[in-house]
């Protein structure tokens, strides 16, 4: 049945002459690489217990993900059946196993988180409204390209929900127990290292094509995980330093402090285009990933903050004690 679905789609990218194709392959490039920027923003900006909720459920998310997807070991609907030939570009950037959709749990919880915190003035409902389109463009998109099945999407939109939910319990629960940070910020370090070492250790499936070749390298399944890994490790280091010796304050909202902060998110960008790769060809792909993930958590967690604070550009979002706290 899902993969009926797919051929559906497929035929129906054919009968428009894949007209649909540029706008979907923007959404999930949009998803993966530009909407952290988003939630950066106002963490760095407007308010900062926002946007470490909006992170730190992505966060979550991106550690239950690869936990989920390299258990299942789910092969994606082209190796489960050839009539599927996935559109554009986006084989190239299905680069794990199917199950679920890393694309939707990326932008599930970086949009959901976004329109969560949107929707609690009314001036800015229209934004969340648009978050949560967005959410499901990209969910449809996943399908639409033929990189993933409904039920991947499906799933990836629960995991999400529940890393949303989560997220808020930690963050009412440290609220009321900061003196319980650390012990908090150490377990989920923890719970990153044994996450690294069930996906090295674990068995994976050795199938071979007709030809006698693997018909999928379990190794290169194992990239996005270690990636997805650190970038909770990133938060989690990240929030300890921010927390004990930078301890910032959003910059009260100007053309001039939403200048700096535009300023830095290039960076952010320029070290997905520009860092990643000489990382990996270093220390290997995993391991690569892992380092680069954390690094590029760590720079908008604490490093730009602390930028900021050394410019003497920081100030309290409208005194409120929780915020400063964070």
């Amino acid at each position: 049945m899902d993969i009926a679905y797919l051929l559906q789609l497929q035929d129906f990218r054919a009968g428009i002459q894949d007209s649909l194709t540029p706008l979907m392959e923007w959404a999930s490039m949009f998803a993966t690489t530009y909407l952290i920027l988003i939630p950066v923003f106002i963490y760095w900006c407007l308010e900062k217990r926002r946007g470490l909720f909006t992170l730190l459920s992505y966060c979550f998310a991106m550690l239950v993900t690869p936990l989920i997807k390299l258990t299942a070991c789910v092969y994606r609907p082209w190796i489960r059946d050839t009539r599927i030939l996935p559109a554009g570009d986006s084989i190239t950037t299905a680069t794990s196993y199917s199950f679920p959709s890393g694309h939707t749990t990326t932008a599930a919880p970086l949009a959901g988180g976004t329109a969560i915190n949107a929707w609690e003035d009314k001036r800015t409902r229209w934004v969340s409204v648009l978050m949560v389109l967005f959410i499901l463009l990209t969910g449809f998109s996943r399908n639409y390209l033929g990189v993933h099945t409904p039920q991947d999407v499906a799933v990836a939109l629960l995991v999400s929900v529940v890393c949303l939910y989560a997220a808020a319990r930690v963050m009412a629960w440290l609220a009321e127990h900061p003196e319980q940070e650390d012990w908090f910020l150490l377990g989920g370090f923890l719970i990153c290292w044994a996450g690294i070492a069930y996906i090295t250790l674990k068995p994976y499936p050795m199938d071979l094509d007709p030809q006698g070749k693997l018909l999928v390298d379990p190794r290169k399944m194992m990239e996005d995980g270690y990636g997805d890994i650190g970038k909770l490790m990133g938060f989690l280091i990240g929030r300890f330093v921010e927390k004990h010796w930078i301890r910032f304050r959003p910059l009260k909202l100007s053309w001039k402090s939403v200048l700096i902060c535009l300023a830095g998110l290039v960076p952010m960008v320029l070290l997905k285009q520009f860092v990643r790769r000489p990382i990996t060809g270093m220390l290997g792909t995993h391991w690569g990933n892992l380092v680069f993930s954390i690094l590029y958590a760590f720079y908008y967690i604490a490093l730009f903050p602390l930028v900021l604070k050394l410019c003497g550009r920081s100030a309290a979002l409208g005194g409120e004690p929780a915020a400063a706290k964070a």
